[in-house]
């Protein structure tokens, strides 16, 4: 009995460490303090998912998770038509530079964004949120207002309910029905990622060795990391993010200056606060940012 006590966890860790899946993404730039995950959740077109019918593929959820030496971890989102200048192709949409260049050319742009060396790339397919959820037996999701929404498939009762997978990814990728539209879709990913954190974190799958594995090839199975990038760093990314969506972390958004701003030349995009966004990602750095949500749309 203790020999399979012992033998279980290490192998289901072995097992599950040869199922992930790699893919060059870090720049190599020189670190900067704590840890910095990218999180990014990938939208492959021709696989049923054309809300907006762009070619190719985007990355419609872009969040930095950061683990300071000290201090709040912080889980931020940023807006994909954040504003940016994307290395080689010049100024356009955050979401455009993995179109054009995949996971390295994200990366490199939200570290030029940021100021924040990025230590871990983690992405998701959307298909893969759907598999996840139902491997959790659904989460508890809530919203506030009704949704019947054409483009996402949502249909929505004001109120809290527990979805299923594809009610789920519908959740998380509803805009258009969003009077916040890309800033208040953040919001909704960020619950279903928490959402579905606290469900793998049930002490009673302890004990249910077979959900276990149900729940890790689901997950596993829809991610792709870095070349770097472990099992026991994607458990210390699980810690961390639970860390950031407790009651002592911070969630939100980098300062935003205007949602419709227009440059010319790449459509209607979100812009960050010139002045306020550089001191905020140094707060991020080091850990001084007060728990609680950040940023958001400007105030009137």
């Amino acid at each position: 009995m203790l020999v399979l006590l012992l033998a279980w966890p290490i192998g289901l860790l072995v097992w599950a460490n040869g199922k992930i899946q790699h893919v060059d993404a870090l720049s190599g730039a020189a670190g900067t303090p704590g840890q910095t995950y990218l999180l990014a959740g990938s939208d492959a077109r021709g696989e049923g998912f054309s809300e907006d019918g762009t070619e190719g593929a985007r990355t419609d959820t872009i969040m930095i998770l950061h683990k300071p030496r000290s201090g709040p971890a912080s889980l931020i989102s940023l807006p994909r038509d954040t504003f940016a200048e994307i290395p080689g192709k010049g100024p356009a949409k955050l979401n455009a530079a993995y179109s054009w260049g995949g996971a390295p050319l994200l990366v490199q742009t939200v570290e030029g964004l940021t100021g924040l060396t990025v230590d871990h790339y983690v992405e998701i397919g959307f298909g893969g949120v759907a598999g996840i959820v139902d491997a959790v037996g659904g989460v508890e999701l809530c919203l506030d207002y009704d949704v019947d929404d054409a483009r996402s498939e949502l249909v929505w009762t004001a109120g809290c309910h527990v979805a299923d997978g594809k009610t789920a990814l519908a959740f998380s990728r509803m805009r258009y029905a969003d009077a916040q539209g890309d800033i208040g879709r953040a919001e909704r990913q960020r619950q279903v990622i928490g959402a579905v954190s606290k469900e793998a974190a049930d002490t009673s799958l302890l004990v249910q060795p077979w959900s276990q594995v149900s729940l890790l090839d689901a997950g596993l199975a829809s991610l792709v990391v870095d070349e770097k990038t472990g099992i026991v760093d994607l458990g210390r990314l699980v810690l961390a993010f639970r860390e950031a969506n407790g009651p002592e972390g911070v969630t939100g958004t980098p300062p935003i200056s205007n949602p419709d701003y227009r440059p010319g030349g790449v459509g209607s995009t979100v812009q960050l606060d010139p002045d306020l966004s550089p001191a905020f990602w140094t707060d991020v750095r080091d850990g001084t940012l007060p728990a609680g949500v950040v940023g958001g749309l400007p105030q009137q």
